[in-house]
């Protein structure tokens, strides 16, 4: 049995006082345009990330795809950082679903720089993909939970737009980077085309995410919305749970960035376990086992079985571990106390 859960911030429940404001919401069809907490929910992040609309969809991934169709045809190139979600975790979408080519850029961090973006931008031959997008994670969640700062996102974009290209963001932690770095929601989202933030990771939402642009843009991704199938009806009663989320939630934020703190200074402490507390950013935290002589499957294993300690595995000996709002008071404590066992069985 699973007694604290560091797998993912994806696997928080709705809190009691958001059960109850779901309960209670106005719901209309949300395919028609009708349902009023969905469009206050679209409303809220629009004015939040500065954009003039924004779209409820079920998922991150979604936004995603959904934002590549609108900005790209088949066989234009979209350009991102190597270990981005989209390149890893969203089963070739762009490639399936749009016809776009991934292209991964290196970069320490899960960054890039804007002087890669213009290197990397393709000549206007008929022979050639053509560079249509650049996408940026914040925060960067397989490098570690790490912050896109300002002043990168402003150079990245610039070098972008100067090229002709556009700019999208992945936000699926865009405000753990904006509680960490004291950025605003809207400073990070105003260089980008297009910007989505999750509501079912950090802030507890149970499901769904909101996407932002041009209101041209959003009157577009509608058509891929009803395509993809992420057109609802009632859809209100998920709608609530991120207007609670945006008005509960956000601040909260800090307490899991803070955690994540702990349970790294812990972890780095024992054995054989490789990592850098000060590389800990916000509610992220990635460590190598191979000291131990573990592997990162054997090492979660042990914690999980014998002490109900729930770890991600990334890698042959690398191991993820997110704090999130479920976390138990002594959550942190127990999965340092769990990592110690584990070593020694």
């Amino acid at each position: 049995m699973v007694s604290v859960d560091l797998f993912s911030d994806t696997v928080t429940r709705p809190t009691e006082p958001m059960r109850r404001f779901m309960c209670a919401a106005e719901v209309g069809d949300e395919q028609q345009r009708e349902d009023p907490t969905v469009n206050q929910l679209q409303e809220m992040v629009a004015e939040l990330l500065g954009k003039e609309a924004a779209l409820f969809l079920p998922s991150g991934t979604m936004c995603n795809q959904v934002a590549f169709a609108v900005h790209c045809r088949a066989g234009d190139e979209i350009l991102l950082q190597e270990l981005a979600h989209p390149l890893l975790y969203e089963v070739g979408g762009p490639a399936a679903l749009t016809g776009a080519v991934l292209r991964p850029l290196s970069g320490p961090r899960g960054q890039f720089t804007g002087e890669q973006v213009r290197a990397a931008i393709r000549p206007p031959a008929y022979y050639m993909p053509r560079t249509r997008v650049v996408s940026v994670e914040q925060t960067s969640n397989v490098s570690g939970g790490l912050c896109w700062p300002l002043d990168r996102i402003l150079e990245v974009c610039e070098a972008a737009h100067s090229g002709g290209l556009v700019t999208h963001m992945d936000g699926a932690r865009l405000f753990n980077a904006v509680v960490a770095t004291g950025t605003s929601a809207r400073q990070f989202a105003a260089p980008f085309d297009s910007v989505w933030i999750d509501l079912s990771k950090g802030l507890g939402a149970p499901v769904g995410a909101v996407l932002a642009g041009s209101g041209e843009f959003i009157e577009e991704a509608w058509r891929y919305k009803q395509r993809f199938g992420g057109a609802m009806r009632q859809a209100g009663i998920i709608a609530a749970a991120g207007v609670y989320a945006l008005r509960h939630h956000v601040d909260r934020l800090a307490e899991d960035h803070q955690r994540a703190r702990l349970l790294a200074e812990g972890l780095a402490q024992l054995p054989g376990i490789s990592l850098d507390p000060k590389q800990v950013e916000t509610n992220i935290v990635i460590f190598d086992v191979a000291g131990t002589g573990l592997s990162g499957d054997r090492f979660a294993d042990r914690t999980l079985t014998g002490y109900g300690v729930r770890f991600s595995v990334l890698g042959p000996t690398t191991v993820r571990a997110v704090t999130h709002l479920d976390i138990p008071a002594d959550g942190i404590s127990r999965a340092i106390e769990a990592a110690r066992a584990a070593l020694r069985v």
